[in-house]
């Protein structure tokens, strides 16, 4: 199976240059499920995209420290590229950015989180499984990064499940579309410094409670589970 990874993280700081990018992220903790699949990173961000959707089986939507109420020119083409995806159905899993730009590509609405920063390890409580999410869990504990969420869904979205900072902490459309707001690709490493380089922007009580929440696991490899599910799902 061919894996588009959608390149949105356009942070050119230290902090992403001292680790792998989130296309090596994702293609690490999908190959753990699917060594034999190919993985193709693609540079959105450099507003490069495929020369079709159809060139691929799946695709995954990284994060980004961007918001996608920015009118970036490539924001703008990857929202275009979104709703072709969601036309023709291609399985489409949306991390963050990713979840929050299909959100807002397909009619729905994100903006500021009322409560600050989601920062650090976070709990997704699943009040729906889908048949990919085998098997189930009530709850999975990601890593966490945004000031912005989905506040409001495009019509025909199904929310999954909810995290404290973020009541829509995941959805799906049909059978094609399923996002999480949180991290499944995240190192604790990666983690750390993520925590230190933001301790200036973000609330003095976000800080804190990451830098006590990341002593702990997170669950992204189980996650990574039912993508992969998701992508093989027969359609």
């Amino acid at each position: 199976m061919r894996i588009a990874i959608l390149l949105a993280d356009n942070d050119d700081t230290d902090l992403s240059k001292n680790h792998p990018d989130d296309g090596e992220k994702f293609r690490a903790l999908l190959a753990q499920h699917r060594p034999g699949w190919t993985y193709v990173s693609v540079a959105v961000k450099d507003d490069v995209f495929p020369d079709a959707a159809s060139d691929y089986q799946g695709y995954v939507i990284t994060g980004s420290p961007s918001s996608v109420n920015d009118d970036d020119p490539w924001i703008v083409r990857l929202k275009e590229f979104i709703r072709e995806l969601d036309r023709l159905k291609i399985p489409t899993v949306g991390a963050c950015f990713g979840h929050q730009a299909i959100a807002a590509a397909l009619g729905g609405r994100v903006g500021a989180n009322p409560d600050g920063w989601g920062l650090g390890i976070e709990p997704t409580r699943y009040i729906r499984h889908t048949r990919w999410m085998d098997p189930p869990h009530a709850e999975l504990s990601l890593y966490s990064a945004h000031k912005e969420q989905v506040l409001a869904l495009p019509d025909g979205a199904m929310v999954l499940g909810s995290s404290p900072i973020a009541p829509v902490g995941a959805y799906s459309i049909g059978q094609h579309i399923f996002t999480t707001q949180h991290h499944p690709e995240i190192t604790p490493g990666y983690m750390s410094d993520l925590v230190e380089v933001v301790a200036d922007l973000a609330e003095p009580e976000a800080v804190e409670k990451a830098r006590e929440t990341i002593k702990g696991n997170d669950q992204g490899e189980v996650f990574a589970g039912w993508m992969v599910r998701f992508f093989e799902l027969p359609r």
